[in-house]
């Protein structure tokens, strides 16, 4: 994507980043016409800011409207970020691997084949994790949203596809080629159509908790099938890649110094 207004939150990022790429709604395949951007990415602290008793800024947050449009930003230090891809975090493989590139490196594409070799069984529990809080969050509104139902089928169908191929698909209209859910089919054109039907009066509930529980199980399911790994194996690349950015981060700062 290269929409002006979304680059120029990578041109004034007060540190350089490996990568920005867009997560939320907009990955996931079910933008309402009003809905914000998430940019997500990964920045390089200076050898400055994280060799003294006070580290700079490990997460860098900003909100506002830019140009008519909602912008939601948040990018962590590659260490933190490094640290996160090595636990069962789902969130941060999804914005490594998003289509929906702003802004890219070298390193960011070395960073895809490492978190490739991070990826376990055990990410299915972030993905039922997050599908009970959004199921719990849809079962207490009166009347029920569209946007928390979809979520539960959008992170159920990814930790499902995840556990069997290995790879990571957020995308809700994707997943749903193989999943053949026609009411999911349904509710993201509900979302794709606006505020004014973004709510469900006559949702069957019976019906869409049935369907929860048949995912929730088939995801268990696939999960303990999984010829996916115990254990994360990329410690050492990553390890590895991250000592790299730091000192070619440094290298460059010096030599702008002679340069100037």
């Amino acid at each position: 994507m290269k929409d002006e207004r979304l680059l120029r939150q990578v041109m004034n990022h007060p540190y350089p980043l490996v990568f920005a790429t867009i997560s939320g709604a907009h990955l996931y395949g079910f933008p309402s016409p009003d809905s914000d951007y998430d940019l997500r990415g990964v920045h390089l602290l200076p050898l400055e800011e994280v060799v003294g008793l006070d580290i700079g800024r490990e997460t860098v947050e900003k909100s506002g409207v830019e140009d008519g449009i909602e912008i939601d930003l948040v990018t962590h230090d590659a260490k933190k970020f490094f640290g996160l891809v090595l636990k069962k975090n789902g969130y941060v493989l999804e914005q490594i691997f998003s289509p929906l590139v702003i802004h890219t490196t070298p390193e960011h594409e070395e960073l895809k084949q490492i978190a490739a070799t991070c990826i376990t069984r055990h990410h299915a529990h972030h993905y039922l994790g997050f599908a009970a809080t959004q199921w719990k969050l849809f079962q207490k509104e009166s009347p029920p949203r569209v946007k928390p139902l979809l979520y539960v089928y959008r992170v159920l169908l990814t930790g499902i596809y995840l556990m069997r191929t290995g790879e990571v698909e957020a995308n809700l209209r994707h997943l749903n080629e193989s999943a053949k859910l026609p009411f999911v089919d349904d509710l993201m054109e509900r979302k794709l159509a606006g505020p004014e039907k973004s709510r469900l009066p006559g949702a069957d509930l019976e019906f869409h908790e049935g369907a929860y529980q048949r995912l929730v199980s088939e995801l268990e399911s696939a999960a303990e099938k999984s010829r996916l790994p115990e254990m994360p194996s990329g410690k050492d690349a990553l390890n590895d890649l991250l000592v790299r950015l730091r000192l070619s981060d440094r290298r460059a700062s010096n030599a702008n110094g002679i340069n100037q």
